[in-house]
């Protein structure tokens, strides 16, 4: 009875096959030449397309045409006049190794009835990874009893629906309306030049279609100046400079961004890179339409804050932090540090301005300086919002900060209403949606070795 394995490629579980009825003599390398064994028949390497869009390649009196894809590995057999050769009485083996992995798995060719040989492997998590692929085939009356033997590497294709998730992921946010891509529903794919960008929503197709070289590169155009007596108005509307949340013209003449086609007024030249970086998340916090903050819980904390000006005797501790925690700026690059005792411990600022970042946030501005020292442990939990799925509280705050993506979407841990905690081993490990806590629950210690991997030390859940 005829046997079909489906196996999923990132299980390549073994499997031991009796497809051969006869042995099997092996083959061997000398000097960089392979020479096959009697009662093998070795493959030349000239490689061509086949009838199906495959791999062909020529094999004593035949020739054979290789197919890679999603759901797993075809081979149609052909004469040398390329006249299709029957695979009924045919069988045959595979040996698959992924690119990055030793490890080889060995997998049954068997007639599909539809004239191939085939290997029903689920290769779908391999998209776009190489594979190295060794072919046995016996039972070819052509071949005049011989094995016929053969290598092929190939790529796993991707399916059109993960090459869009791929460039979606790579472009990030609309160039039009600088709001991230998925947040007004699935994006919109529009043909500039032969290729594909994407677009938040139906109506910025004709934007970009008005316009394509201006939005070719798949971003909004970012131009930097200084204001000046026309953005009055504006400046006055918007108030206050949405990355350090200071008055405009409160540090001096404001700054000017303009992201695609929309001002963003800013305190000081150090804010400009954050624009640069997060042009979406900043247009949504002085536009709206997105979410205006780092969707972390605000923190409360019993610890006094104090502020005062650095002195010499801080000029040690200046030297070991180096940078603002809020700006990422050299300390002592805009002038004389300022020193924020939080409790007993110092955070070391750039500017004035920094200050209620560190007021608003100093659980997480004091992990970002100190790590997390003697706080590496969290509650359990009370809020479930799954089962083992919980809310995070303000002890998980440093935490947060600290891990900054999920390991399992590799997303911002807001991206999709988190973060959530899970359990893993007794660790924490947070997540941007319930979805992802299964997956932490299958294998709690491959997803806390990703994380240390990052730096990352889970702590421990009390």
């Amino acid at each position: 009875m005829k046997r079909t394995l489906i196996v999923t490629a990132f299980s390549l579980a073994m499997f031991t096959s009796s497809v051969f009825g006869q042995t099997i003599q092996s083959q061997h390398d000398h000097a960089g030449h392979n020479h096959a064994m009697p009662g093998m028949t070795q493959a030349r390497e000239a490689t061509q397309v086949g009838p199906h869009g495959g791999s062909l390649k020529q094999t004593g009196n035949l020739q054979i045409e290789t197919i890679v894809s999603q759901g797993g590995l075809q081979m149609f057999v052909y004469d040398r006049t390329g006249q299709p050769v029957s695979v009924d009485q045919g069988r045959g083996a595979v040996s698959v190794r992924v690119e990055g992995n030793a490890k080889r798995y060995r997998y049954d060719l068997l007639p599909d009835g539809k004239g191939a040989l085939t290997a029903p492997v689920n290769l779908s998590q391999l998209a776009g990874r190489q594979i190295d692929v060794d072919i046995q085939l016996v039972g070819m009356k052509a071949s005049g009893g011989n094995v016929v033997s053969f290598n092929e590497v190939a790529t796993v294709p991707a399916s059109e629906q993960q090459l869009a998730a791929a460039a979606i992921g790579r472009q990030k946010i609309c160039p039009v309306s600088g709001k991230p891509l998925g947040s007004m529903g699935d994006p919109v794919a529009v043909d500039v030049n032969g290729q594909k960008l994407y677009v938040c929503c139906a109506g910025c197709v004709n934007a970009v279609k008005s316009d394509p070289a201006k939005y070719a590169a798949g971003r909004p155009q970012i131009t930097v100046t200084t204001a000046t007596q026309a953005d009055a108005a504006a400046i006055a509307a918007q108030k206050v400079c949405p990355v350090m949340d200071e008055p405009l013209g409160g540090m001096g003449t404001p700054i000017k961004v303009m992201v695609g086609d929309k001002p963003i007024y800013l305190c000081c030249k150090g804010c400009i890179k954050k624009i640069q970086a997060e042009p979406a998340k900043y247009l949504a916090m002085v536009y709206g339409n997105g979410p205006q903050n780092s969707g972390q819980p605000a923190v409360t904390t019993a610890a006094k804050i104090t502020v005062s000006t650095s002195t010499q005797a801080d000029a040690a501790a200046i030297a070991a932090q180096k940078v603002c925690p809020v700006m990422d700026e050299p300390l002592g690059g805009m002038g004389t540090p300022i020193k924020v005792m939080v409790g007993d411990k110092p955070i070391y600022l750039c500017c004035k301005g920094c200050i209620k970042k560190i007021q608003a946030e100093p659980a997480k501005y004091l992990a970002m300086v100190y790590g997390n020292g003697d706080q590496a442990s969290v509650p359990a939990g009370t809020e479930q919002v799954r089962d083992g799925i919980f809310k995070v509280v303000s002890a998980d705050v440093p935490f947060i900060a600290a891990q900054k993506k999920c390991p399992v979407m590799d997303e911002p841990l807001d991206a999709m209403g988190g973060p959530y905690k899970v359990n893993a081993a007794g660790k924490a490990i947070y997540i941007c949606c319930p979805g992802c806590a299964k997956k932490i629950a299958a294998e709690p210690h491959k997803w806390l070795a990703v994380l240390k991997s990052q730096g990352v030390e889970a702590p421990t859940i009390r």
